[in-house]
């Protein structure tokens, strides 16, 4: 087995790469800043430090967008070389695992492959493996069994619900709804209640540092929005209760979409389920007493992980690097498409 392994998860919000040969992982926004209509400005955490504060001839942008990608060719090239300048040649020849999520169409998945088959790199080889099932292996836990594993994965754009038993899915549910829309709920609530608009990066920071899965929350922030009224900068103190209020419904449709999922699983699966509980990964899944939330709903315990958003890139190279998992990742290199 070449050691020049990479396993990627291209996510929403942010890129993760795990090179098997230093055993670090990589971690830049997903965002590329765009100038004269075709020519890269910025990428990465810099682009993305442009976001809403752009002149109107720099166009910061997203390349994928609710899980598929939505702009091939400048995401491949600030992949490879972001690549290139952190790997310094240790890229021609590797081979490549990239996670995909579950719900996409073939042509959706074999954009994901073409990214890096296609690229300049000549890759030794391509594979994808379901998200999911790279979540699973990345919090050490044995998707070969014949035993049901549900996992909750909940992304910026997108919040996958899944159970997985003897390396497959049995059940799973993409929804195109993640932190993003939690962020669109804070943005439309203050406005409707205060007045005061704020922009994405600030709803952003209110979720982080004041969202909660539950009621309860003293901690408040001072943020500054325009104020509808006077058209003028203000200064406002928002406090947890306000970002509860304003995220409370959307998470109470993703308890809705696992409630779903859970009826519709298989009474043995089922049972699997309650004995081992459920397991929620990706950056959505920090909301404080998110797990607590999910365990009222449900009635079954929740586990949590540390560094949740990098779960499914560590189980990529663990998929690759691992004999007893080689039947879990596949390739689109012969397949054809009607």
């Amino acid at each position: 087995m070449n050691n020049n392994v990479y396993g990627i998860d291209l996510g929403t919000c942010n890129f993760k790469i795990f090179c098997k040969s230093t055993g670090k992982i990589l971690k830049e926004k997903n965002t590329i800043a765009i100038i004269n209509k075709n020519q890269i400005y910025a990428y990465g955490d810099a682009a993305y430090a442009m976001y809403e504060k752009a002149p109107e001839s720099i166009n910061v942008s997203f390349p994928v967008v609710t899980g598929v990608i939505a702009d091939f060719n400048f995401l491949q090239t600030m992949i490879f070389d972001y690549l290139e300048s952190h790997m310094k040649g240790k890229v021609k020849g590797a081979e490549f695992i990239v996670a995909v999520p579950t719900d996409i169409t073939d042509v959706e998945k074999r954009a994901f492959f073409e990214l890096f088959y296609k690229s300049k790199v000549k890759p030794k080889s391509v594979l994808l493996c379901e998200k999911p099932i790279a979540d699973a292996v990345g919090l050490g836990l044995d998707v070969n069994e014949p035993t049901g594993v549900m996992i909750v994965d909940m992304g910026a754009d997108t919040t996958e619900i899944s159970v997985i038993s003897l390396g497959g899915l049995v059940l799973s549910d993409l929804m195109h709804f993640g932190g993003n829309r939690l962020d669109e709920s804070i943005i439309s609530y203050i406005r409707k209640e205060y007045n005061l608009v704020i922009g994405q990066k600030t709803a952003k920071a209110l979720k982080e540092n004041l969202g909660s899965g539950l009621p309860g929350r003293t901690e408040s922030m001072v943020i500054v929005g325009r104020d509808v009224v006077s058209g003028l900068p203000i200064e406002m103190e928002v406090t947890a209760e306000v970002v509860y209020e304003a995220t409370k419904a959307n998470l109470e449709s993703i308890c809705n979409s696992i409630k779903m999922i859970l009826e519709k699983t298989p009474p043995e699966l089922a049972k699997d389920i309650i004995h081992s509980g459920i397991y929620i990964t990706g950056g959505g899944s920090q909301i404080n007493h998110l797990d607590q939330l999910f365990e009222q709903i449900t009635n079954i315990k929740v586990n949590t992980c540390d560094d949740p958003e990098e779960s499914a890139v560590r189980g990529l190279v663990k998929i690759v690097s691992d004999s007893k998992y080689k039947r879990l990742p596949f390739s689109m290199k012969n397949s054809s498409l009607k």
